[in-house]
């Protein structure tokens, strides 16, 4: 028998406990699953690359066969660097297919060798993105039945009214008053 390797990339700007959920579901079905969080998305992030490393390592801790590194530049790429062969993604809500099919058959064309898994979300955390949390964690609201703990805290301090420089980087001019 082979060995499998899988690679579960995303910004996780947040992590939630949806992609703890795909990621610890994948570990069941593959040897290794890797954990991999994209240095540069083409998006607004609250968490510096080095900074989502560390939440996603500690939300990982003690998962034998799960391990979290840092990549840049195609996911396909990177696979073919690390020996992985299948790309693991989570499908929420039916939007989420489109996008997600539209993303396999570009992965597939430029990497015909690597294999596209989607695990459907556990119906619990189907409302749960990056992006809602973000949001909730924003206006102050409570995100503890949505993250883990430490994550809870990171958020709660770089949303926290002494968190200057993050206020003015992340918030538009517009809505901070300027």
């Amino acid at each position: 028998m082979s060995y499998i390797k899988a690679v579960f990339p995303g910004s996780f700007d947040p992590i939630h406990y949806g992609h703890i959920d795909i990621a610890e579901r994948a570990a069941r079905l593959f040897d290794e699953v890797v954990v991999a969080v994209y240095d540069r998305p083409l998006k607004q992030l609250v968490f510096s690359p080095e900074e989502r490393l560390d939440l996603v390592r500690q939300s990982f801790a003690g998962h034998p066969n799960i391990t979290v590194t840092g990549y840049h530049g195609l996911t396909v790429e990177f696979c073919r660097q690390i020996g992985a062969q299948v790309i693991i993604r989570g499908l929420r809500v039916f939007s989420d297919f489109e996008r997600e099919f539209r993303m396999a058959l570009a992965n597939h064309r430029l990497a015909p060798e690597i294999e596209v898994v989607a695990l459907i979300t556990d119906e619990k955390y189907t409302f749960l993105s990056s992006t809602t949390v973000r949001e909730i964690a924003s206006l102050g609201g409570d995100v503890s039945s949505m993250v883990p703990p430490h994550v809870a805290a990171a958020l709660r301090r770089r949303f926290s009214e002494d968190d200057e420089t993050w206020y003015n980087h992340y918030l538009p001019a517009s809505l901070r008053g300027d």
